[in-house]
């Protein structure tokens, strides 16, 4: 019987998440041949529009395959009604659409329509995992490295197998072959071509031990870089709101777990995503710049800059400059409410 080739890939590990979704194009164009690819963020592109594309043929090739990002985001009636409606109509198309969500679960009616085997959620790795993970990459590139290397390396990286792969596979470009990575080499490597984004944003955003206004210049300096590195065809401003969005969630389940003086237990940390000695501190940071109350309205603040930059009410990079002087210096309050 056949079944609609609808995918959802929800959950924060980014590097497994990408994987399956290249699997599943890679099986699209063994079945069917050459194939057309899009990509879409939820919000910025209506939905309607995806279906309808869905639905149609395309001229050119037998095929088409779609992703939807931020699929948590699709919340209105009829957006949740036409996906759903395309989902149980799909059986026979040769098309494929893949939801997917940085977050554990989306709308329950989408998700209900999606088939159960055709849906994983990506969990971080546990903190046990990641040394054994990293030292398997680099002995499958033909790479030694030192426990204390592997060490500074989780100290340093994102909690997920996107980062590591991309960060870890610069060593491979710097180093012979049989070559053991030690402290120095990941010092030397990682402290000065690491690549900013949202998680390092948002670490210079909390680092409690500097003034607001130090924090945000350096907030702002991120941001430049995060701009420049850009391509031209890409929109920063979007996946960069996303990835904050993320991590003052985060804090938001960082406060919960330590309201009322509570302890968390090691348990209560790792299955909330808290995992890493760095990672931690972060947060341990965050909570003492933003309170639960400062926290909600950051997260209000940056759910309406999101809307400000896809409807092109201000220009990119102005949008952001004064969300992040909010975040930095008013705790959340928004740019339009004071002078």
């Amino acid at each position: 019987m056949a079944v609609s080739e609808t995918y959802l890939f929800t959950g924060p590990e980014i590097g497994e998440k990408n994987e399956a979704i290249q699997t599943r194009l890679e099986s699209a164009r063994k079945k069917y041949g050459e194939v057309e690819t899009y990509k879409y963020y939820a919000g910025e592109t209506r939905v309607a529009e995806i279906i309808a594309q869905l639905q149609n043929a395309s001229l050119f090739t037998p095929a088409l395959f779609v992703t939807l990002r931020n699929a948590e985001v699709v919340k209105d009636k009829s957006d949740i009604e036409n996906i759903v409606s395309w989902i149980k109509s799909s059986s026979d198309s040769p098309n494929t659409l893949i939801l997917v969500s940085e977050e554990n679960s989306i709308n329950k009616k989408i998700s209900d329509a999606v088939p159960k085997d055709h849906q994983h959620v990506f969990w971080e790795m546990f903190e046990n995992q990641k040394p054994q993970w990293v030292e398997k990459f680099f002995r499958k590139n033909g790479f030694r490295i030192s426990t204390d290397a592997v060490t500074e390396i989780l100290d340093m990286v994102e909690n997920n197998t996107e980062s590591l792969k991309t960060e870890c596979s610069r060593f491979f470009y710097c180093f012979e072959k049989d070559h053991e990575i030690n402290v120095d080499d990941v010092d030397k490597l990682l402290s000065h071509s690491r690549e900013e984004n949202a998680f390092t944003l948002f670490e210079a955003l909390a680092d409690s031990s500097k003034s607001p206004q130090q924090r945000f210049e350096t907030a702002l300096e991120i941001l430049q870089k995060i701009k420049d590195s850009a391509k031209s065809s890409e929109r920063y401003e979007i996946p960069l709101i996303a990835g904050l969005a993320y991590c003052f969630r985060q804090l938001r389940v960082w406060h919960a777990l330590h309201s009322d003086r509570k302890i968390p237990t090691e348990t209560q940390l790792k299955t909330s995503g808290f995992n890493g000695k760095k990672n931690r501190e972060r947060y341990e940071s965050a909570a003492r710049v933003w309170s639960q109350g400062s926290t909600a309205s950051i997260l209000a603040l940056l759910a309406n800059t999101d809307v400000s930059c896809r409807n092109g009410d201000l220009p990119g990079m102005t949008a952001i400059t004064l969300m992040i002087y909010s975040i930095a210096i008013k705790n959340g309050i928004f740019p339009q409410t004071y002078n």
